[in-house]
């Protein structure tokens, strides 16, 4: 038996889908407040059994940060599917980043720990991946090192897997994701996803830096298939290829039809737009979403390597560029519903 949690999430609902297309049982784990009815949505984004793979599913709610609530959970469970985490570049959201991400993940650990789980597969970020001294492309090995450019956000999902390894020391058996930007159709409003509908509505600015990205489904499938493969006691990079900002902005608009952003933005300009935000801010009350973090992350240049994972999978990324194309189509059906 597989339990997930943050089911109602991007990730945990595409390992759910990826499970229960497996024939495999999934108890999801849901918080008092979650839409469960996004996940038959997103369900049905992919198949037309939509309705009949959401029935099998066995909700449970449980409370990431109450380990007697993990502990219920785990009854009867084999594998742990920990996609539960909280993203946020605001400052405001640090106490809620550590206490989710790093508390959280402790809290899994050890109540896999407690109840001898069979496996655990952590979900991190190539963000916990962060040396500016290291030119080639980052890989698992490289060793974090602080700059002062990271964000909360990446250092308490370094800080989670540290836990992940304690478990691994204590006899945990455990295997560490890494995905770049996971890009998904749904959940419009929430994490990268938010690229759609911003860029739907026409931007004309980009910047140079660059990151991994990486489809939802080809990260949920890499997770089973790590832990079906017993591949524990590391870390894999979940990449699909390295790509520009201008690059994503551009295909996205394209497959909108929308004008092609053309001017580059400099930094010094997104320093002032970060001032004047975080000005207007103190009269609305609304927190300024372009902070340092989210500029240092537009200019960044570090790359990473997928060739660890990619040399262990059974089979292949999809491209970027197409993934890219069926997330917009699904977001103008969306918007014709609307």
């Amino acid at each position: 038996m597989n339990l997930v949690t943050g089911a109602t999430g991007i990730l945990g609902s595409h390992v759910v889908l990826a499970l229960l297309q497996n024939n495999q049982p999934v108890v999801a784990c849901r918080q008092k407040t979650s839409n469960i009815m996004q996940v038959e949505k997103l369900f049905a984004y992919y198949t037309g059994d939509a309705k009949n793979l959401f029935a099998k599913i066995k909700w449970v709610e449980v409370d990431i940060l109450d380990i007697f609530s993990i502990e219920e959970a785990l009854e009867g469970i084999t594998n742990v599917y920990h996609c539960a985490g909280f993203v946020s570049f605001i400052a405001a959201d640090r106490k809620k980043l550590f206490a989710i991400n790093e508390q959280g993940t402790k809290n899994v650990v050890d109540a896999c720990l407690n109840k001898n789980i069979g496996a655990l597969c952590h979900v991190s970020s190539v963000g916990a991946i962060h040396n500016l001294d290291y030119t080639l492309p980052l890989n698992e090995g490289v060793f974090w090192k602080k700059s002062g450019r990271e964000s909360d956000y990446a250092v308490s999902k370094y800080n989670a897997e540290r836990e992940v390894w304690r478990g691994v020391e204590e006899g945990l058996n455990a295997v560490i994701v890494n995905p770049g930007v996971i890009l998904s159709p749904g959940f419009w409003h929430q994490s990268s996803s938010k690229l759609f509908e911003t860029n739907y509505k026409g931007n004309k600015f980009y910047t140079e830096g660059v990151t991994g990205y990486v489809g939802a489904p080809d990260v949920a499938n890499t997770m089973i298939e790590l832990v079906s493969k017993k591949l524990f006691a590391g870390r894999y990079i979940i990449i699909e290829g390295n790509y520009t900002f201008k690059h994503i902005f551009s295909t996205i608009q394209a497959n909108f039809n929308k004008p092609l952003p053309s001017v580059k933005a400099p930094r010094w300009l997104l320093n002032l737009v970060r001032f004047l935000s975080g000005f207007t801010s103190i009269f609305t009350g609304r927190p300024n979403g372009l902070t340092k973090s989210v500029i240092n992350s537009a200019f960044g240049t570090q790359v990473y390597s997928g060739e660890k994972a990619a040399a262990v999978l059974s089979f292949k990324y999809t491209p970027v560029d197409e993934i890219i194309a069926f997330i917009c189509r699904q977001y103008l059906a969306d918007k014709e519903k609307t």
